[in-house]
């Protein structure tokens, strides 16, 4: 097996029995491969593209595996998968290869019983002209989506119940695929146009993003952490939909932000680059690591206002001043953002069910470190009434010191449902950022 294909063995193989991320996890498998651009490019391409078609590549298994699905081992499971992605999606790959690859990587791994096992299925699919059997559309529906679009079936109905089926099928179909890599600028040092040219000089190209403003679109990058820019602290990775975000909330110069559930902190970063590194940002995490890296980062992008520090954001200390712009950014099932995590698909839906309360709660205790006339802002990655639309109108209707504030749209930006004025759902389809929320309250009394 190639230096590309092991690495991303080894990453599927932590993600999908050992519940590592995807992205961490890919990302320690190149390092600790010392792979070059070419062979990190192979490597990714198998990687994401195992987990955003699982479900597809199992149902092709299934149909041609001789050996009762449940029975077949994990790593040969893997190495099945990986063979029949290269297979039917990455055309620049003979099929020989992959087979062979598959084989070879089999008996590398002292699975040599299993080898006849894999060189069999992968043949029989190659003698069918890689034909496999779909679920009628019409009798089963939701069957033949979760097959087609490798999702399972519970997070369909949910996308089918927050926005119909039309709707949902477009969400299905955005999350295939990689998402555009999108970078702030940092603008206390820099500006967009200076940041491409510094760009361009080191091989990545770069454009103005369409809907944040001073954002960019990267491609091309490589290890964007050794880019020059990068450690200059001229940019940081933070998609469109969560500037958008912070651009909505509209922090001034000399303002006090609180960020509720900060980490990564790229809306504390946007806010404090928007306030002119004026004012004050406090950025709040409940675990000690990620507040470090918060304030690692702040430092890199020469941003003093920024104070970063642990709190648990379900309970009141008493102890904060209370704030012009309060950040509720909550814990989510992230199901805005399956292409950029994929194997959040194939996590257990029921561990979504207590989610709701645990966001509301979250907005609840918040809301109380907004001064009158200030503004909360609430936000997930995920496209899921419940933890959307839902939380906000129970929140206007449960809490009468607070009003909804009409969001002005930006640029670019359309609503897509039928939603309050001070509700905006963002779709990957229709806007091509992550699928992101935000709802917007302004403190009356």
């Amino acid at each position: 097996m190639g230096d590309g294909r092991r690495a991303s063995f080894k990453a599927l193989y932590n993600v999908l029995f050992k519940g590592a991320y995807s992205n961490i996890e890919l990302n320690r498998a190149i390092k600790a491969a010392q792979l070059d651009r070419r062979d990190s490019a192979l490597a990714s391409a198998i990687f994401y593209g195992v987990l955003e078609r699982k479900l597809t590549l199992e149902r092709i298994i299934r149909q041609y595996s001789s050996v009762p699905f449940r029975k077949i081992e994990d790593k040969v499971l893997i190495i099945l998968e990986q063979a029949l992605y290269q297979m039917l999606y990455l055309d620049k790959i003979p099929d020989s290869a992959a087979v062979n690859e598959a084989v070879k990587a089999a008996k590398a791994m002292r699975l040599s019983k299993s080898s006849g096992f894999i060189n069999g299925v992968l043949r029989s699919f190659l003698r069918a002209d890689k034909k496999y059997k779909m679920p009628d559309r019409e009798r089963e529906p939701d069957d033949y989506l979760s097959v087609k679009y490798s999702c399972p079936k519970e997070i369909i109905e949910i996308f089918k119940a927050s926005y119909g089926g039309e709707k949902a099928e477009s969400i299905l179909c955005a999350s295939l695929g990689r998402p555009p890599v999108s970078a702030a600028v940092n603008t206390l040092k820099t500006t967009p146009q200076t940041l491409i040219e510094e760009l361009g000089r080191e091989g990545v190209s770069a454009r103005l993003s369409p809907l944040a403003k001073n954002s960019i679109e990267l491609s091309g990058t490589g290890s964007i952490e050794e880019l020059s820019c990068f450690k200059r602290g001229e940019l940081y990775i933070q998609d469109e939909a969560s500037q958008l975000a912070s651009e909505i909330l509209n922090p001034q110069p000399g303002q006090r932000v609180i960020d509720v559930c900060a980490a990564p902190g790229g809306k504390s970063f946007k806010s404090a680059i928007m306030m002119q590194n004026r004012g004050e940002v406090n950025s709040f995490d409940l675990y000690p690591h990620k507040t470090e890296l918060i304030a690692k980062t702040a430092e890199r992008l020469g941003i003093s206002i920024i104070r970063a520090s642990v709190r648990d954001a379900l309970k009141s200390d008493g102890q904060l001043l209370e704030a012009d712009r309060v950040i509720c950014d909550v814990p989510c099932s992230g199901l805005g953002v399956l292409r950029r995590k994929p194997e959040i698909k194939y996590k257990n839906t029921g561990e979504l069910e207590p989610l709701p309360e645990l966001q509301y709660r979250i907005l609840i205790n918040s809301s109380q470190l907004v001064k009158k006339g200030g503004v909360l802002l609430y936000s997930t990655c995920t496209l899921n009434k419940k933890e959307n639309n839902d939380i906000c109108d129970k929140f206007l209707s449960e809490n009468k010191g607070f009003e909804p504030l009409a969001i002005d749209l930006p640029d670019g930006v359309s609503r897509e449902i039928d939603e309050r004025e001070n509700c905006l759902t963002l779709f990957p389809g229709a806007h091509n950022t992550d699928g992101f929320f935000v709802g917007t309250f302004i403190r009356c009394e």
